[in-house]
């Protein structure tokens, strides 16, 4: 199955390896590498993740990555990585919503 990141997960790993990149460059350019090698298992098993408790729909689902909350939608024919949040931040819906979907499919 073909993995596909919208432009929101794409600005939420930019914004975090920024952070990242602040106190320690080598640092973050392994994280970027790293969290897009950590989601290549969604294309062999894409329900690996669990269904995300806010969005309460199987097709919306989350693997982890160290802290943080790589958070997909299975459509039937690829996988749309929608956001990357950090675990201890709340989700906001919008980023799961139908305003996601449309631009998405």
């Amino acid at each position: 199955m073909r993995i596909v990141w919208t432009p929101l997960a794409i600005t939420r790993v930019t914004e975090i390896a920024r952070h990242i990149a602040e106190d320690r460059p080598v640092a973050a350019e392994r994280w970027v590498a790293a969290i897009f090698k950590r989601t290549t298992v969604l294309s062999r098993f894409p329900r690996t993740g669990a269904v995300v408790p806010e969005a309460g729909r199987a097709s919306i689902r989350e693997i982890h990555h160290g802290v943080y909350r790589i958070i997909y939608r299975l459509d039937p024919k690829r996988i749309a990585i929608l956001t990357v949040r950090h675990g201890r931040r709340l989700l906001d819906p919008t980023e799961l919503g139908e305003v996601s979907n449309r631009g998405h499919r």
